[in-house]
């Protein structure tokens, strides 16, 4: 084995990378490129679309790619369902590297939802003012909902159509309990919409609204694609190669 192909844009994806670079192998990571400044992993960088699961499958060739780490997003279903299909059509090796999802614990308040559409559709009856923590790109799935203020974290500004009382905060995790307690106290914020991505980075918001007892809509994970091999963190993703080797 001497190229590998992570399909980044995670902590997971840079960690990975940052492990594989030392190495004799070739390691490229591709970034969407929906992020202005990402945080660039070690090794080779590509960034952009592949044009579909024949564009893939079509770059997976000519590169010479013998096995293919998906370590996108949990909610990147575009990308891992064509990852997906590229793997069964070269024949190439591909691990899906998915961190595990929230726990929910004693004294969490929680309203799954299926979809953001879903999610929209309990507000406003769970409250009136807002913190959505659900990328910029999900933002306007609540475009049509009056008398609902929203703040909106996101690393970069989200683009209409959006809310008609809706304010962005620019920013980046990790985050503390501390920080996002203090946050939804500022805010008056009464309750909280976010995906189950999982990971440390993120989850001091659960806890702090644990604590505040604000509602928490989450909205669940789409299915990773069927026969695929899961690993759930980066040491798991290791042996996996280690073994292909």
């Amino acid at each position: 084995m001497r190229h590998v192909l992570v399909l980044g844009g995670t902590t997971e994806g840079r960690t990975l990378a940052a492990e594989l670079a030392p190495t004799a192998l070739r390691v490229t990571s591709s970034l969407a490129g929906r992020v202005a400044r990402p945080r660039l992993p070690a090794g080779e960088v590509r960034i952009g679309g592949f044009g579909g699961p024949e564009g893939l499958a079509d770059w997976l060739r000519t590169e010479r790619v013998d096995a293919v780490v998906d370590a996108t997003h949990p909610f990147a279903a575009g990308i891992s369902h064509n990852a997906a299909l590229a793997a069964a059509a070269t024949g190439v090796p591909l691990l899906m590297l998915r961190r595990p999802g929230f726990t929910r614990v004693d004294g969490d308040h929680w309203l799954p939802a299926p979809s953001l559409a879903a999610a929209a559709d309990l507000l406003p009856r769970r409250g009136e003012r807002v913190f959505l923590t659900i990328g910029r790109q999900g933002v306007a799935a609540f475009a049509h909902l009056d008398g609902v203020h929203f703040l909106a974290r996101s690393v970069d500004p989200p683009e209409p159509p959006l809310p008609p009382s809706f304010e962005v905060l620019l920013d980046r995790g990790p985050f503390t309990i501390q920080g996002e307690e203090a946050l939804l106290r500022k805010h008056d914020i009464d309750v909280l919409v976010t995906k189950d991505s999982g990971g440390a980075a993120t989850a001091p918001k659960l806890t702090a609204a644990r604590g505040l007892r604000l509602p928490v809509i989450i909205v669940e994970r789409p299915p990773v694609p069927e026969g695929v091999p899961v690993a759930p963190d980066v040491p798991g993703a290791l042996r996996w190669l280690e073994h292909l080797r």
